[in-house]
């Protein structure tokens, strides 16, 4: 049996379609790669020649504003692919892709992706459909950003990051965002967002040790406005 037909990170993207035969055949091209904390894995602009599996570790891929601004369009974690889209459209990524945390990945050749979605109607389907949902949330964003708060989309945020990734022991969210990111994921000023989780903190809604962020009370983020 292959690395990658033991792997259980492919039950969650689109590999899952993918025959015993067609595991084998990107067991035998992918390569590991460990990255540390900070480090990009590539860059908007870039042309990728191949797709990224995440194994362990969460990523943020962002855009670059006109503003000068990194802009966090979205956090991905272990079991999801990177790169697919513009891979498939055959341009360079619009985004790049920062490890928040010690990640581990595999890269899978173009040649060998473009093989299977010829050969696999299924792994086609799979692919089209994950990208049909990255659209999907990339409308409720903008609709979020035109029509919720400051306030509401940080409350969001934070329940999101508890309910996607989950906490510590001591209940600290596992993502560690720090108040720029934060600022980004929501689409408002650093400072905005400072004075915003301040305000959560007083009102006893979180509670805060450096950059990690406890949830005191998530009905209290549920009915912010």
């Amino acid at each position: 049996m292959s690395k990658c037909e033991q792997c259980i990170i492919r039950e969650f993207n689109s590999l899952k379609s993918l025959s015993k035969e067609e595991l084998m055949n990107i067991s035998g091209c992918k390569t590991s790669r460990f990255i540390k904390k900070g480090e990009v894995i590539f860059e908007e602009g870039e042309t990728l020649k191949g797709v990224y599996c995440v194994k362990d570790g969460i990523c943020k891929l962002t855009k670059l504003s006109a503003n000068g601004k990194d802009q966090i369009v979205k956090l991905v974690v272990k079991g999801d692919l990177l790169g697919q889209r513009s891979l498939i459209s055959d341009e360079s990524v619009n985004l790049s892709a920062v490890a928040l945390n010690n990640m581990e990945v595999c890269f899978i050749p173009k040649a060998e992706i473009f093989s299977n979605l010829k050969n696999n109607s299924d792994f086609s389907m799979d692919m089209l459909k994950q990208m049909a949902h990255d659209l999907k949330e990339s409308d409720n964003v903008i609709v979020n950003m035109a029509q919720k708060s400051v306030k509401q989309r940080l409350a969001e945020a934070l329940l999101y990051i508890h309910n996607s990734f989950g906490v510590n022991k001591d209940g600290i969210l596992n993502v560690v965002l720090s108040r720029e990111d934060y600022a980004s994921v929501v689409g408002t000023a650093t400072e905005s967002a400072i004075r915003v989780l301040s305000q959560f903190k007083k009102e006893g809604l979180i509670s805060t040790t450096g950059k990690q962020i406890k949830i005191e009370d998530i009905e209290g983020l549920k009915r912010v406005e």
